[in-house]
């Protein structure tokens, strides 16, 4: 019974701590990234593209859940 509370809670700290990371993340990149396209509206695809790169470490995080509860 302990063991399934301790498998359900290492895979919900390996969610959360990367989707608060990813979040944080997001959160510098977006600021900077419309600081940069409020001076040159040309870098809005580079911006855009950098804001979504820190999602993969939400992925990676459901994968690493994903295997702690399988």
């Amino acid at each position: 019974m302990a063991v399934e509370g301790m498998t359900a809670l290492g895979a919900g700290l390996a969610i959360g701590l990367t989707a608060m990371a990813a979040a944080y993340a997001e959160k510098e990149i977006g600021a900077a990234a419309v600081g940069a396209m409020a001076e040159k509206e040309q870098l809005f695809t580079k911006g855009l593209i950098l804001t979504v790169i820190p999602e993969t470490l939400v992925i990676f995080g459901l994968v690493v859940a994903l295997q702690i509860l399988a």
